[in-house]
């Protein structure tokens, strides 16, 4: 433990009644959550306290004006039972750009790697060891301070609060090119973990789910002729041989596991390109069968293969592979987070 970060121990755990070989993905919640309040113009010192429910004044600005933000990593246990994160440092600072964007203090990095390593030494036995499970970590920040005034929060709460989850397995996604709805737009906040961005896509998504997709492809808020993202995820599409995902800009999010794919296709030596993807040229590439994959790329699934996409009434079929790029890189990236193979690039963090 460290002395920057107060610890208050639960009393009786809740681990004896949590099935570990069904778990749900984020629902159930390990015994300890950290809490770190901005008071006064401060950062105070974060304290781990018992998982616990938060109680806000109903005129707190996260009711009114949605100052909140938020990360997704993972904590991984290798065959040892040593623990390890995935590039944390990215996301704490694009914690940090998130924070910025909608008017949130930013936070000290200490507080945010102390308190993270802390809690998961704390809970290490929450993070499970069945093949591809994993705790799900959930850093976020949101407004605590009051008032019906439209203006930033003079006050606000920065927790981490952590699920055991098992292994992600997304089937064969369908999905619909969105042609009317937005992510986001030129000059909003679509580059920031921002709450508000999730709230705007679940109307959309449920229209699309309603017509049997899993999810929606956003395209671009202006011609809707570019892709841009995958729901919640990067998007990457294999045309014949070469691996192209779109350019962040403040409409796309800097997904983490968008560049480590990037780092490992070019070290795996695929042909990668990023630049704009036009909707025209996945549906030419579909119909003459140069479309060979397309996939999410996110921390909950780490790559989500899609299996067919719709537009403008008429659906499209990808080709099922058996060395696809989206098994290749998974792999890759997974047996770096378990610690199964060597880490090249310097991404794995020994808690």
């Amino acid at each position: 433990m460290t002395n920057t970060v107060m610890v208050e121990k639960a009393k009786v755990s809740k681990i004896n009644e949590v099935d570990f070989d069904n778990l749900p993905f984020g629902s159930v919640y390990s015994d300890h959550m950290l809490v770190c309040d901005y008071k006064d113009g401060k950062w105070n010192a974060p304290k781990i306290m018992p998982y616990q429910p938060l109680t806000l004044d109903p005129s707190a600005k996260i009711f009114h004006y949605g100052q909140s933000i938020f990360e997704g990593m993972k904590a991984y246990k290798d065959d040892e039972g040593s623990i390890w994160l995935f590039r944390p440092l990215e996301n704490f600072k694009r914690l940090n750009k998130s924070a910025k964007r909608i008017a949130i203090p930013e936070l000290p990095e200490e507080y945010f790697m102390e308190g993270l390593t802390t809690l998961l030494q704390l809970d290490s036995d929450w993070i499970p060891q069945n093949p591809g499970s994993s705790l799900y970590v959930r850093p976020f920040i949101l407004a605590s301070g009051t008032g019906f005034h439209a203006s930033p929060a003079d006050e606000y709460k920065f927790i981490i609060a952590c699920a055991p989850s098992g292994a992600y397995f997304s089937g064969k996604v369908r999905v619909l090119i969105e042609e009317n709805y937005s992510r986001a737009a030129n000059g909003g906040v679509g580059y920031a973990k921002a709450g508000g961005n999730y709230a705007g896509q679940f109307y959309p998504t449920q229209l699309a789910i309603d017509k049997g997709y899993n999810q929606v492809i956003w395209t671009d808020d202006n011609t809707h002729e570019y892709i841009e993202e995958a729901g919640a995820m990067n998007i990457f599409v294999r045309i014949n041989d070469t691996l192209i995902t779109g350019p962040t800009s403040d409409r796309i999010l800097d997904g983490i596991t968008r560049k480590s794919i990037l780092d490992i296709a070019e070290d795996e030596g695929i042909a990668t390109e990023v630049r704009k993807i036009s909707v025209t040229e996945v549906v030419e590439a579909a119909k003459n069968g140069s479309l060979k994959e397309m996939f999410g790329a996110g921390t909950a699934a780490v790559v989500s293969p899609i299996a067919g996409f719709g537009y403008k009434e008429t659906d499209y079929d990808l080709p099922e592979l058996t060395n696809s790029y989206a098994s290749l890189l998974k792999k890759r990236i997974t047996d770096i987070q378990y610690n199964r193979a060597e880490d090249k690039f310097g991404w794995r963090y020994k808690v």
